[in-house]
């Protein structure tokens, strides 16, 4: 089974195209190295049971000659909030969603198995995506309990996409699929030192998973390779009649921007204004940032990029809204069994409060049933002042202004100490500002601390992943191997 630990994608496919690997037999290590590490850790709350029957399809597919592309074989864990039209449930982590099915796959699933991977399982999630209590713990959820950072147990997983950092992390499949509405997908890339890849709003369907915002959701990978996040986003990206944010979205092979001498020539920003929640972050950004200027790039300070809490008063002005909205319209597309409605999820949480409720309340959830709809003036005004913060005022005029390609900042602290007493010290992060934007965002391991990874992020301007993936390539060929956790 060590064979299998850090494999790239591209490193398996050269296994089963050379025959000295087929898909199952990759697909039974993965599922044999989540038997064996992942009880500690609680990141996969479902493996797919039809998994090892799919590869060895995909196999049959690839010895009479038929290859469908870099992920063919491949074996993909997904959030458990993403639709699979199979035996596997999509609960969002709440136990008020696992007596309902979705009626079909979601587009992600659908795109990926028609690109030949092996979906292998689910992975647990903070539940509702962290959108139910004002005050809560990163990776837990009533349906799976605490999710386990795999550097440092009694040490946050990040969320609310946690399963699906630490199974990236703890190589339990080749890449996983997250979702994010602002740091869902940084939080946990940052604390399991992995990337992660969170696209333009809009470039990836969000079809079949469970919503908060249509404004900020977005799917996206977290692999342990620029490269291979890449190579998944490839699949994932593209137009969906489903979801009709996705009429601009622009396809790419996106491995092809992975460039090892990437950041030469480049224009970077320093937001300086978003450092400051961590002197740790600060000290290892700071020492990114030389880096990437001793690869050939000019970085830039700009200190005047922050976040002001009227931008995040509005953004969760609009969350609660659209949550309302888009939860009462997905809980319709389910088998009959759960509920139909926001209002039902609550009351079935009163109704198992020693389960649902023994660590923290559903206060958000309370809001958004006491929300009025998406025509309500002040949903309105919450989404024109984003528009003027986060992108006229804010990263466009910052990019803009000093000719930037993208702006850097650290993603997040080194991971906090679970707390299921208090709930989450929140030290900080910088994904406000292009998640209420619906920009691009990509976060890359950058070095350890006592430990515990820290990564820089990457944002950019609205369909910049080309350029994202560009640097980041960069940057990670000047920053050296993985820190991997020990286990």
């Amino acid at each position: 089974m060590s064979w299998i630990i850090e494999q790239s994608i591209s490193g398996l496919q050269e296994l089963m195209s050379s025959g000295q690997r087929t898909a199952a037999q990759i697909t039974d290590a993965y599922l044999d190295r989540i038997a064996a590490v992942d009880p500690a850790l609680r990141s996969v709350v479902e493996v797919n049971p039809d998994a090892r029957s799919l590869a060895s399809l995909l196999d049959d597919e690839r010895s009479a000659g038929t290859e469908r592309g870099p992920l063919h074989g491949i074996p993909i864990l997904l959030k458990e909030n993403i639709d699979t039209g199979d035996s596997m449930l999509t609960s969002a982590g709440s136990l008020a969603m696992v007596t309902s099915m979705p009626l079909e796959d979601s587009t992600t699933a659908a795109r990926l198995r028609a690109a030949g991977a092996v979906i292998l399982g689910k992975t647990a999630m903070s539940e509702w995506a962290f959108f139910r209590s004002t005050s809560g713990t990163s990776g837990w959820s009533g349906r799976n309990g605490q999710v386990r950072n795999p550097y440092d147990p009694a040490r946050s997983p990040g969320g609310s996409s946690s399963g699906s950092g630490v199974a990236a992390s703890a190589n339990l499949a080749a890449a996983t699929i997250g979702t994010e509405t602002d740091g869902s997908i940084m939080s946990p890339a940052t604390a399991n030192g992995v990337v992660g890849l969170k696209p333009t709003v809009g470039l990836t369907s969000r079809a079949g998973v469970v919503p908060i915002s249509q404004s900020q959701d977005s799917i996206g990978p977290l692999a342990r390779s620029v490269a291979d996040a890449a190579a998944v986003l490839t699949v994932l990206a593209g137009c969906d009649e489903r979801d009709p944010a996705t009429t601009a979205a622009l396809i790419h092979d996106y491995v092809a921007y992975v460039d090892a001498d990437g950041l030469r020539g480049a224009r970077i920003g320093v937001a300086t204004g978003l450092f400051g929640f961590s002197r740790h972050a600060d000290r290892v950004v700071s020492h990114a940032v030389e880096l990437m200027r001793g690869a050939g790039a000019t970085m830039i300070d700009v200190p005047g990029l922050t976040v002001e809490r009227e931008l995040i008063d509005a953004g969760r002005e609009i969350k609660l809204h659209e949550f309302k909205a888009g939860l009462n319209r997905y809980l319709l597309t389910r088998t009959e069994g759960s509920p139909r409605t926001l209002a039902d999820v609550i009351s079935f949480n009163e109704k198992h409060a020693d389960t649902e409720l023994q660590h923290f309340g559903q206060e958000l959830l309370e809001m958004a049933e006491a929300s009025g709809p998406l025509t309500a003036q002040v949903y309105l005004d919450a989404v024109a002042k984003v528009d003027r913060l986060a992108r006229v005022e804010g990263l466009d005029r910052f990019l803009t202004d000093h000719n930037l390609d993208a702006i850097a900042a650290p993603t997040g602290a080194p991971a906090t100490p679970i707390d299921l007493i208090n709930g989450d010290a929140r030290m900080g992060g910088t994904a406000t500002l292009a998640a209420t934007a619906g920009y691009p965002l990509i976060s890359v391991p950058a070095a350890s601390v006592a430990g515990m990874p820290v990564g820089v992020t990457f944002m950019g301007r609205a369909w910049s992943e080309p350029t994202l993936i560009k640097l980041a390539s960069g940057f990670e060929s000047q920053r050296g191997q993985r820190p991997q956790p020990s286990l």
